[in-house]
């Protein structure tokens, strides 16, 4: 039997079988996955193999071969993976410029990392009903720095529901994963998008502007044609085995500037003849792009990912 795993709560998963049932599953003895470090080997979509027992539960025997997933550094293992999602279409990514504010190394590193997976982001920038004159032009900047490297802006608010009918074609058909920091609204959107299901909502802490955990497991809820994944808010994203050499190829404006550059072997950061350097002098490539750059070449300080980036 087959099925695609559609809720993940710690040692029970969910798997919706291709006959339409519901089964909740654990998996059988040590299964790990080849190459993957991880304390989840199955994540939200993925397909698996079942073998029901005699209590109407099952075993998850095998896992079917990822397409693309999205991955971050385990919170208390930073030798380890957590795999947020996998065999996803596209994220968006739900980041806000006040109450509270996400900032640019947590957008750039998630960005990054979708890079490295192959998994297309759109940023959507939730609570434009809390903008003051002066939010509201950070905003434009973001929107402005984001959308001439390509990637696809949407700004809305999902408590008021501005620009929210933007966003649902955007999403038929497709299996979406939804992400962001604590607080950042998505559950208030998921409540706007599919009112059914009514999620639970927070306040934000007035002391620290900080998010609390509304979504504490990663759940695929169908929508239309498509799925969105809801998944618990992320304080920090720490990358995952990524080497120095590759990192380039995850920043586009950097990966098209440092085909220019004197040397194959190039960091980016003191080499004579550096394309990406002169790049960043011309305001070519923003500022705060390049210092998220050179924050994930020093990931290899393994305490690094815990900040709040």
């Amino acid at each position: 039997m087959k099925g695609l795993v559609i809720k993940n709560t710690g040692s029970w998963y969910t798997v919706r079988t291709d006959d339409g049932q519901l089964i909740e599953s654990k998996v059988k003895g040590n299964f790990r996955l080849k190459g993957i470090r991880s304390t989840n080997p199955i994540a939200v979509g993925d397909r698996v193999s079942l073998t029901l027992n005699s209590e109407g539960t099952a075993f998850i025997t095998e896992i079917e071969d990822r397409r693309n997933y999205i991955i971050r550094k385990s919170i208390n293992l930073s030798k380890q993976s957590h795999i947020i999602a996998a065999n996803v279409d596209q994220a968006l990514l739900l980041v806000t410029v006040t109450h509270p504010q996400t900032s640019t190394t947590f957008i750039d590193r998630f960005l990054a990392s979708a890079e490295a997976y192959r998994v297309p982001v759109i940023l959507v920038f939730n609570k434009t009903d809390l903008l003051d004159t002066e939010a509201r032009h950070l905003q434009q900047m973001l929107i402005s720095l984001y959308e001439n490297i390509g990637y696809e802006c949407r700004p809305i608010s999902a408590e008021t529901g501005d620009g929210i009918d933007s966003l649902r074609p955007l999403l038929i058909g497709k299996i979406t994963l939804l992400s962001g920091n604590s607080g950042v609204g998505k559950s208030t959107l998921i409540n706007r998008l599919i009112p059914s299901v009514n999620l639970r909502t927070a306040e934000i802490s007035d002391a620290h502007q900080m998010g609390q955990h509304t979504t504490t497991f990663s759940e695929m809820i169908p929508m239309g044609h498509g799925w969105l994944i809801d998944t618990p808010g992320i304080k920090g994203f720490g990358t995952f085995d990524m080497e120095p050499e590759e990192l380039t190829g995850y920043f586009r404006e950097i990966f098209q500037f440092s085909k220019d550059c004197r040397f194959s072997n190039c960091t980016h950061t003191h080499e004579p003849g550096c394309a990406v350097l002169q790049a960043i002098e011309k305001h070519y490539i923003a500022q705060s792009r390049y210092q998220s750059y050179l924050s994930m070449l020093n990931d290899k300080d393994e305490s690094k990912y815990r900040e709040a980036y």
